[in-house]
């Protein structure tokens, strides 16, 4: 094959990016552009499509300049911010009104007046997940009925994800969504093939608006030729969190990953069979190849990677997100210090949209770094709540695979190790989110048959141990409870 490239777009909740691998998977190149939020009141937030299309076509042009032309270019492979949803006009492909991001709250109470219902019951067992304004659907059904301008588009309104968006525009029209960004909307059943008439219609929601559900890989369509010269195949899709639990090679049933970026999502590979939860976690769609499903179980954190930002732009704690390892090394402990980072409600398994972030402990003997350190041990805690709700789900945690932004902190990759109290695996390549799109494209377009074929573009791990005493654990996770009852009972 002459083109021996494979070109990335992982569009985050921060960022956009195009990042070029070589089909062993060494990264030859990347071209990143931030992104701006809009919070234009508590509880919600907002991206400019636009702004996401027009960084990321930028993002693509500069790359595979540097790639010799699209011609050098074998497939694209996408990744994206899953469950924050794009209303489009498809004439034009320009958004209709702001996009919805998937840390908005705005739909707590239309969760509520449906889990009132006694509705939430039928949802999960449809779809795998809970009830609450983190997944598509109840955004969907907020902005037809409060945005004029997108019930008026009629038959040419368009409704996607960020990667059917992206698509859309970079295609020229293919409307299309993979099914593991379909399986986070709560209109799809876990095992249906299409969207789900009665989700559809709790929420009001128009199927002729919605793309076609297609594979995590294949022939899913072709740019236009307009945008780079010469057409190139896309041939990967899927969610940001089933990316990178591809990219961490946990590709057997029982194998986990967790990713700490803006929040931090801990997926378990749970085989052929979609998994149910008694304890509060979601079921999703981890692939789907040739229209058969590999499912995960999820648990999912609202702020990691976030909650240093917030400390550092909004606070005024630190100068930049590095320095909070020096910080939290410091100090001997957290000075009685608990923080729970409920700055957009807490999510799994507590899943209470309306719950504000507490910090508790306080003296004068406090200092910024034992705050700091509190905001950091909050990212282990978390995890352990999760862990024990995996474990009562039957899936106990043999050990961790571990990526994202903030695993460049060795003090909390340490930390996590000694709460979880299992091994922690960091890869020697960090961004494991595009290196499982790359491994997708890579499957897709045909250069290798299969994911486990495609798992040699993945590099070795780094492994950490617990190293510390049973009861100090018991010590700080008993802290930790008290802190999260106080936060849950407010």
């Amino acid at each position: 094959m002459a083109a021996q490239q494979v070109l990335v777009i992982d569009e985050g909740t921060t960022s956009t990016r195009a990042i070029l691998f070589d089909i062993d998977g060494n990264m030859r190149g990347s071209q990143q552009e931030d992104l701006q939020q809009y919070y234009p009141a508590t509880g919600l937030v907002e991206h400019d499509a636009a702004e996401i299309w027009t960084k990321t076509l930028l993002c693509c042009q500069r790359m595979i300049t540097k790639a010799g032309g699209a011609e050098k270019i074998a497939a694209i492979g996408i990744t994206n911010q899953r469950e924050t949803i794009v209303a489009w006009d498809k004439r034009s492909g320009e958004p209709l009104c702001k996009a919805i991001v998937w840390q908005d709250r705005r739909t707590a109470d239309m969760c509520d007046a449906l889990i009132a219902k006694g509705l939430e019951p039928m949802i999960q067992t449809k779809t795998g997940l809970v009830l609450d304004p983190y997944f598509s659907g109840s955004k969907i059904g907020w902005i037809l009925k409060n945005r004029p301008e997108v019930a008026a588009a009629g038959d040419n309104l368009a409704f996607g994800t960020i990667e059917s968006y992206l698509i859309y525009r970079l295609t020229g029209g293919l409307h299309i969504t993979d099914a593991s960004n379909a399986s986070r909307t709560m209109l799809m059943t876990l095992d249906g093939k299409d969207w789900d008439d009665e989700l559809l219609a709790l929420f009001d929601i128009p199927r002729k608006a919605l793309p076609a559900i297609v594979d995590c890989a294949g022939e899913l369509g072709k740019t236009s030729t307009r945008l780079f010269g010469t057409q190139i195949m896309i041939s990967g899709s899927a969610g940001d969190q089933q990316a990178a639990t591809i990219g961490q090679a946990c590709l057997s049933q029982g194998q986990t990953k967790a990713t700490f970026g803006t929040g931090a999502f801990i997926l378990t590979n749970s085989g052929e069979k979609p998994p149910r939860s008694e304890h509060r976690l979601i079921s999703t769609v981890l692939y789907q190849l040739d229209g058969k499903r590999t499912y995960a179980l999820e648990g999912s954190v609202f702020v990691a990677g976030s909650l240093m930002q917030w400390l550092r732009d909004n606070i005024g704690l630190i100068t930049f997100a590095g320095e909070s390892e020096k910080l939290a090394r410091s100090v001997d402990d957290n000075g009685g210090v608990y923080l729970v980072p409920a700055l957009s409600g807490l999510g799994a398994p507590y899943w209470k949209a309306d719950r504000t972030a507490a910090i508790s402990g306080l003296s004068f003997s406090t200092t910024k770094a034992h705050i700091v350190r509190a905001a950091l041990e909050a990212v282990a805690y978390q995890c352990h709540d999760l862990k024990s709700a995996f474990s009562a789900d039957g899936t106990d945690w043999q050990s961790l695979r571990i990526d994202g932004g903030m695993v460049a902190n060795d003090w909390m990759v340490q930390d996590l190790a000694n709460i979880l109290d299992i091994p922690v695996e960091r890869p020697e390549f960090i961004e494991t989110t595009a290196l499982g799109a790359a491994m997708l494209a890579a499957v897709g377009c045909g250069i290798y048959g299969s994911l486990q074929d495609a798992s040699v573009m993945i590099r070795g791990f780094e492994t950490y141990q617990p190293k510390i005493e049973a009861s100090q654990r018991e010590a700080r996770l008993t802290g930790w409870k008290k802190a999260v009852h106080g936060v849950l009972s407010s």
